[in-house]
């Protein structure tokens, strides 16, 4: 698996819809609903008339690990849901990449925090794995 400063994934052997749905799928056994779903090409295309790779981010939510957050700190709203990224690349693979929990919620210094976000980051991080199969 990859790490950025920001983010964790890698790059799967799929077709960018099957690398969608593996990716729901993953989340959600890991706990993780989708609450929102932003499809980049589409807007793109919609607001500026620009053509762009299938991209789509996906705001994913694990409610205990959420109300856990935000009882430890009410403003971390700003930080949540998690966004996940599932993009076509050019060679027909797809791109799977997941934000960092622990890089997000670090600016806070908070140990209430740290723990939820080593937690959020381990499912993100067995959900990613689980999408190349």
């Amino acid at each position: 698996m990859e790490q950025t400063a920001y983010g964790f994934g890698q790059t799967v052997r799929l077709p960018y819809e099957q690398a969608v749905e593996r990716t729901k799928e993953a989340l959600k056994a890991e706990g993780f609903g989708i609450l929102s779903e932003i499809d980049v090409r589409k807007t793109m295309k919609e607001k500026l008339n620009a053509d762009f790779r299938p991209y789509l981010i996906l705001g994913a939510c694990n409610p205990p690990l959420a109300h856990k957050a935000l009882e430890a700190e009410a403003d971390i709203g700003l930080l949540l849901p998690c966004n996940v990224v599932v993009r076509e690349e050019d060679d027909g693979e797809s791109r799977v990449m997941a934000m960092d929990p622990e890089a997000a919620m670090g600016i806070v210094h908070s140990a209430a925090l740290t723990e939820v976000a080593a937690e959020a980051k381990s499912r993100l991080q067995r959900a990613m794995a689980a999408v190349s199969g």
